[in-house]
């Protein structure tokens, strides 16, 4: 994980104190040379993190006047539980769908790409082994909202209509339903969320800050025989997505 720099701490450490009420919406916030004084930071560190929170929609500047604390801009919450098997349609058009809010997205297909050791090990398949990969970019109210690569089996997927995700009736149907509509049945999903930074690429992409923070789901559909039928890593910007995970009580 990129190390956290002086910047960034001022960033998350302000945000949680907007966020835990210590100055209500519309209030003024203290300059940034008394924010400067009480981190123990240079000036421009602070109107940098500052200007990050104006991005992030947590704060609005006057011109003139100072900086404000608004209404936060809204943040979906990504809905796990047992009962369901997540993706049994389009899980991110779901989610916006949800909150109103119009979701789109643009994704590019490499129709045989070989499968990485990681990737392979996920997939129980050998390194090297053909696959389709997908690369998604969600938006979500013309904002970026979440980043996807995909991996599938081309000895799943091979010579029937769903080998390529994006295209034909079942377009954009999401991974069970694809599925279902060649005879697979998925029967669970496993999800491993990581909390991290942004690099470079992922910060371009979403249109966040190198190193914002970032939680990183690694995802695998497995069918009624065990088989993992799909793999894909996760980019989802904190500022856009809150992640819950639901139970039920046996």
């Amino acid at each position: 994980m990129p190390r956290v720099s002086p910047y960034l701490q001022v960033v998350d450490s302000l945000r949680a104190r907007i966020e835990a009420g210590e100055w209500a919406v519309g209030d003024k916030l203290p300059s940034r040379a008394r924010f400067a004084d009480e981190y123990a930071v240079g000036q421009s560190v602070t109107q940098r993190a500052m200007e990050q929170l104006i991005i992030e929609g947590f704060l609005e500047g006057r011109a003139g006047s100072g900086t404000y604390v608004r209404t936060p801009r809204r943040r979906m919450r990504m809905l796990r539980t047992r009962r369901r098997v997540p993706g049994a349609g389009n899980t991110f058009r779901s989610e916006a769908a949800a909150h109103g809010i119009a979701a789109s997205w643009d994704s590019r297909t490499v129709p045989q790409a070989p499968a990485p050791e990681r990737i392979a090990a996920r997939l129980a398949i050998a390194p090297g082994a053909p696959c389709v990969m997908t690369r998604y970019e969600f938006m979500a109210d013309g904002s970026p909202a979440e980043l996807s690569e995909s991996w599938e089996p081309l000895e799943i997927t091979s010579g029937t209509p769903i080998v390529l995700p994006e295209e034909g009736e079942m377009r954009g149907a999401g991974v069970v339903a694809r599925m279902r509509s060649i005879g697979i049945t998925v029967a669970s999903v496993v999800e491993v969320p990581r909390p991290s930074r942004a690099d470079q690429n992922q910060a371009n992409l979403l249109g966040i800050s190198l190193g914002s923070l970032i939680t990183q789901v690694e995802r695998t559909y497995i069918d009624i025989d065990g088989r993992p039928v799909e793999t894909a890593d996760l980019v989802i910007p904190d500022s856009r997505y809150e992640i819950a995970y639901a139970f039920p009580v046996d």
